[in-house]
C-alpha cells in the first residue's frame, strides 16, 4: 500500500527524495516504515528518540498501523520559551 510521507527540519534535508508517495507492507507500522527509511539513509537513526509522529494531522505513535492513502508526518522536536 501507498502512504505520502512529509518530514520537517532535518529529517526532510536528509531524506530529500525518499518523500511523498511510499511504499509500505500491509500490516506494518509506523516503526516498521522507520527502519526501511533508516535502512536508505542511516544518519536518521539518532533522531528517532526526538522525532513525533502523525497520521493524517493528528498524533500517533509508532506502533500506529496506517492504511493505504494515509499522509504520515515527521515532527521534529518542539522547542520554545
Amino acid at each position: 500500500m501507498h502512504v505520502r510521507l512529509i518530514a520537517f527540519a532535518r529529517l526532510r534535508e536528509l531524506l530529500g527524495e525518499s518523500l511523498g508517495s511510499v511504499q509500505v507492507a500491509p500490516g506494518a507500522c509506523i516503526e516498521d516504515l522507520w527502519n526501511d527509511l533508516a535502512r536508505r539513509v542511516p544518519a536518521i537513526v539518532e533522531l528517532m528518540p526526538s522525532t513525533r509522529v502523525a497520521v493524517n494531522g493528528s498524533l500517533a505513535d509508532w506502533s500506529t498501523r496506517p492504511a493505504e492513502g494515509d499522509e504520515i508526518a515527521l515532527l521534529p522536536p518542539v522547542g520554545g520559551g
